[in-house]
């Protein structure tokens, strides 16, 4: 039987803004812990720069904590 995940997924696309880690770099809408299947195409957004993206699809606004 396969290990279960000790923490549930989150659903795609359920909040307008994420504050994300460096440790979640590289960035990516959905992130790898939200349910796939009722959301976009996953695209890797550039936010080392700026500190700051927005998903060109779903319009989420993710935020690089330093």
């Amino acid at each position: 039987m396969p290990a279960m995940s000790a923490a549930p997924l989150l659903p795609a696309n359920a909040s307008q803004h994420y504050q994300v880690e460096p440790s979640d770099l590289p960035l990516s809408c959905p992130m790898p812990d939200m349910v796939l299947w009722n959301s976009h195409p996953r695209v890797f957004l550039p936010i080392e720069e700026t500190g700051s993206a927005k998903c060109p699809y779903c319009g989420a606004e993710y935020t690089l904590r330093r």
